[in-house]
């Protein structure tokens, strides 16, 4: 594992617990970063997608370099036409508004310190969008846009702002989803092979480090040749 110099630094990871963002959790504090994990499955338990559980969760920190938005969930596989009502607004509030919250809250406080990265977990279905999961392509598409806009208004504060988009890695994730749906996601990457989420944690924890410096408001691909654009 290359090491980045995080002495001294302060990170926020959502849905640190497991799967990318315990590798990027791991990959941080290798790297001399003091992280604090969000995540329902974490002591305390934080639900990143509730205004009110992030506030008590900010109020004993002082200072935050680094925000790391990866909490997330797939939604049923379903064609749009059928897909339920409330799995879609549960999708987008996991995957999307739960991103949008913690910028909000975050973002000012790295704005007062004159320094911040926030790197924000999409999807290469967000470029692309996947059949059977509107929601959870929308809400990456979403994902996307966010870290777009954010990015050019940060942009003369110290602040930058990047998201990446992965392609599918074998994590928990994977037992929400349907075989044929695993499936058809492989036969798209011409690498031939899910990433691996050590793959991911190396380029997320590059995008949150002093060296990325100037690049903001950047779609960072990690789809095995996925996507190239």
């Amino acid at each position: 594992m290359n090491k980045l110099d995080f002495a001294g630094r302060n990170a926020i990871v959502t849905g640190g617990a497991q799967g990318i963002g315990a590798a990027i959790v791991k990959r941080l504090e290798a790297s001399g970063a003091r992280v604090t994990v969000w995540d329902l499955d974490g002591s305390p338990r934080i639900d990143v997608s509730d205004p009110g559980s992030i506030e008590k969760a900010l109020a004993g920190l002082r200072k935050i370099d680094v925000l790391v938005n990866n909490a997330g969930i797939a939604g049923l596989n379903k064609p749009t036409v059928d897909y339920p009502i409330e799995e879609w607004e549960r999708v987008l509030r996991v995957n999307l508004t739960s991103q949008f919250l913690c910028c909000r809250a975050v973002a000012p406080l790295m704005v007062k310190a004159g320094y911040g990265r926030i790197v924000n977990i999409a999807s290469i279905a967000g470029k692309e969008g996947n059949p059977n999961a509107v929601a959870y392509s929308a809400s990456k598409a979403g994902v996307i846009s966010l870290t777009k806009s954010l990015g050019k208004e940060l942009a003369q504060t110290g602040v930058l702002v990047n998201c990446v988009t992965p392609a599918a890695a074998k994590t928990a994730i994977f037992d929400q989803m349907t075989r044929e749906h695993i499936d058809y996601m492989l036969s798209k990457i011409p690498l031939n092979r899910f990433v691996n989420v050590d793959e991911i944690a190396a380029l997320a924890c590059w995008l949150a480090s002093e060296d990325c410096s100037f690049s903001t408001g950047g779609v960072f691909d990690i789809s095995g040749g996925r996507a190239t654009y």
